[in-house]
């Protein structure tokens, strides 16, 4: 094949999974939402299980449920048959993934879980299957063809499969109230545990802050301006921030203004400035940040009174962005 047939070619293979996702989109409907409740309302795990393809899927699934607050295990159906089986509870949850639903081992396995009695949700392409007719609940993972020009290889199937996952995982997630701070519970360690844990007050500037009186002029706020990084804080009594300069107030002055530093800077600051908190989350003051097109922000305490200064690259350096 040419280059130009090989980039067809994965385009292809994207275009049909991309179709598959959006039938089953389509095709979610009251099996999906009974899922969720089963889940929800279990006093115990989820036991994910599948062989082969549907098997390294299953083991994404576990571990997407368990970081989104849903304890979840993957159990292997060959080994359960071997001891492993010890680890379900009779409160548990199990999903079973097979593509067409007659996996020897999938159906072996049903039938042990059957006998401890917990709830079975099958995940598969067949729902006239042995294990969907089998199953409290069956989730439709059926697709039209493998993207594999042998309709052979598990591709668009395990594609679904794992999307499904996520929407199951996702809706608990929701279900259950699980926030941002949940999350980094679960994920204090590398870039994510940085963004979700580091605090405003962790990062932010406490010394030799930019401040200025009311009285200032521009003079004063230059000097400010070119010392402490490209912002000036007006304050009023016990520390109140009245307004904000930066260096862009100061070339739009500039630009129809031939003397600027006699001006008072209360005529030139913005008075409704963002502003952050010293306890709120780095992540969140970066989405204001960049929403609104800003490098640097006051920070306030908890009486409204200024006690630092937070600066992008700050946070930047701290892994938070």
């Amino acid at each position: 094949m040419t280059r130009k047939d090989i980039v067809e070619r994965g385009r292809l293979v994207l275009r049909m999974e991309a179709a598959a996702l959006a039938e089953t989109e389509q095709r979610i409907g009251d099996d999906f939402a009974r899922a969720v409740e089963t889940i929800h309302s279990s006093k115990g795990r989820v036991i994910v299980s599948g062989v082969g393809k549907s098997g390294l899927v299953g083991r994404k699934i576990a571990a997407t449920l368990t970081s989104t607050g849903t304890p979840a295990t993957f159990l292997h159906p060959a080994d359960s048959v071997h001891g492993d089986l010890g680890i379900v509870g009779e409160f548990d949850v199990a999903i079973l993934i097979s593509k067409n639903g007659e996996s020897d081992e999938i159906l072996g396995l049903l039938d042990h879980l059957k006998r401890l009695g917990v709830c079975t949700i099958a995940l598969t392409g067949n729902a006239q299957s042995t294990l969907a007719r089998n199953s409290d609940v069956t989730i439709d993972g059926w697709v039209k063809e493998e993207a594999c020009p042998h309709d052979l290889a598990p591709t668009t199937s395990t594609t679904v499969a794992l999307a499904l996952g996520d929407a199951l995982a996702i809706a608990l997630l929701e279900e259950k109230g699980f926030n941002a701070n949940d999350f980094a519970r679960f994920h204090p360690g590398g870039a994510i545990g940085k963004r979700l844990l580091t605090r405003v007050s962790e990062v932010m500037i406490t010394d030799n802050l930019p401040t200025l009186p009311e009285s200032a002029t521009m003079r004063e706020a230059v000097v400010q301006l070119a010392k402490r990084r490209g912002i000036a804080i007006v304050t009023g009594k016990q520390g109140a921030v009245l307004g904000v300069i930066t260096t862009g107030d100061l070339s739009r002055l500039m630009e129809h203004e031939e003397n600027v530093f006699p001006i008072p800077v209360t005529k030139v600051m913005n008075r409704a400035p963002k502003l952050a908190r010293a306890d709120e989350l780095g992540s969140a003051v970066v989405y204001r940040m960049e929403t609104h097109g800003i490098i640097a922000m006051p920070v306030l305490d908890g009486d409204d009174r200024i006690v630092g200064v937070i600066h992008l690259h700050d946070l930047m350096r701290a892994g938070v962005v």
